[in-house]
């Protein structure tokens, strides 16, 4: 299997490029990536161009249009469009090119806004999507649908991994479009070395999180294409798997630890009139956790990681 070629699809995210560094020290050496200026994964004619030219063994599909709530709120055409072509090119050519497995990566955001919690696998498609974050999550939904769908009518080796949060090296700490963890780095990296005296914080901070560390999910992905195929999870009369730390804080204990983390004494302030999104997002983990998967990463050392990433990087 070593000796295959494998395609990452978005290999400068920061899942992307966690898979990379992942596949690379565990002795994979056919490795295929692309850029945004090489390939579009947007256009049809080009992606199936590639696949007919590259003869890829394997595909991990880690390309999206990614962003927090505020920019899946604002962009929200961007982001349904961008996502379901990106996934549509790459899942049907790998179908219509015989890849030998295929694994989607995806985001808790497909679940229900009041899914019971733990969240399991089964609570796909059973209420309301949070509207925040809607369009993108609908995206997701199509991706792994498409590859439980190829799987059912062709057989395709292909289905989905779904994980929580997700911080780490290379992880978007813009303020505009990134996600919590990285933009409360970002403000209070920012807050310490002007000795502001106090930050202020979107919503409540009552909200509850579960975060993966990056390199974690890394780390599952190459645990799945080595070990799991789709038939060990369709077979259980479900469509994806969820992966996730088991780890949960509160938005204000996240601050409160990151505050720590990087030194900071000044005071945080809770805008409660900005949006909360979602109250909980807990996963249940436990059918991949079976299957032979357990993250390792506590969530201090992961931040501890991911801020001295940031210091030397950005």
């Amino acid at each position: 299997m070593k000796e295959s070629k494998v395609f990452v699809a978005g290999h400068r995210g920061m899942v992307g490029s966690a898979v990379l560094d992942n596949l690379k020290s565990k002795g994979y050496k056919n490795i295929v990536t692309k850029t945004r200026d090489e390939l579009d994964l947007t256009s049809q004619q080009d992606v199936g161009k590639f696949f007919k030219n590259e003869k890829i063994d394997y595909v991990i599909l880690c390309a999206a249009k990614v962003g927090g709530i505020l920019a899946n709120n604002t962009y929200r055409g961007d982001f349904i469009y961008e996502n379901l072509q990106i996934a549509s090119n790459i899942i049907k050519s790998s179908q219509v090119y015989g890849i030998s497995k295929l694994i989607n990566l995806g985001s808790s955001c497909i679940y229900p806004r009041d899914a019971r919690i733990p969240i399991q696998e089964n609570s796909l498609l059973t209420g309301i999507l949070e509207k925040t974050n809607e369009p993108y999550a609908i995206a997701k939904i199509a991706a792994l649908k498409m590859c439980e769908a190829f799987n059912s009518q062709h057989g395709s080796n292909f289905y989905s991994l779904m994980p929580c949060n997700l911080y780490g090296p290379r992880d978007n700490f813009d303020l505009q479009t990134s996600h919590v963890l990285p933009a409360f780095i970002n403000k209070v990296h920012a807050a310490k070395i002007s000795n502001q005296k106090e930050i202020e914080v979107w919503g409540s901070g009552k909200p509850l999180r579960e975060f993966l560390y990056v390199e974690d999910l890394a780390d599952a992905v190459t645990f799945c294409l080595e070990n799991i195929d789709a038939g060990d999870i369709y077979s259980k009369g479900i469509s994806h798997l969820n992966c996730g730390s088991e780890e949960e804080v509160s938005v204000s204990e996240l601050m409160y630890l990151i505050q720590d983390i990087i030194g900071y004494s000044g005071r945080i302030v809770f805008d409660k009139s900005k949006p909360d999104g979602t109250f909980r997002k807990k996963m249940d983990n436990s059918i991949i956790k079976n299957l032979g998967f357990s993250s390792i990463t506590t969530l201090e050392k992961g931040i501890e990681q991911t801020y001295n990433w940031y210091i030397n990087n950005i």
